[in-house]
């Protein structure tokens, strides 16, 4: 399964949730699940269980520091298929590079 989620800690006084943002993104690069960072989302890949687990992880370290966490997550559960964090990309460019669409 492919999940993206965002996170930010809120109710801190500072505006700016750089940090709080790139302490998510350690922990879940250390998991060594497959994963992603864009501008808006995180987008980890692996068994539920797993994935579930290095979210809560995130949302832990940010309410240790923070009175409150926002977290939006968005979750593709496809049985059966791994690989699909570049899998899914390369088949949109190879459409875009046919002229397809």
């Amino acid at each position: 399964m492919l999940v993206a989620f965002s996170i930010a800690p809120s109710g801190t006084g500072d505006a700016s949730v750089g940090d709080a943002v790139a302490e998510a993104v350690r922990i879940v690069r250390a998991s060594g699940l497959p994963n992603e960072t864009s501008s808006m989302f995180t987008t980890i890949e692996g068994e539920w269980d797993e994935v579930m687990a290095v979210i809560k992880d995130c949302v832990d370290a940010l309410a240790a520091s923070a009175p409150r966490v926002s977290l939006v997550l968005k979750a593709d559960i496809r049985p059966g298929y791994t690989g699909q964090l570049s899998a899914k990309v390369r088949r949109v460019e190879d459409a875009l590079a046919g002229g397809n669409g």
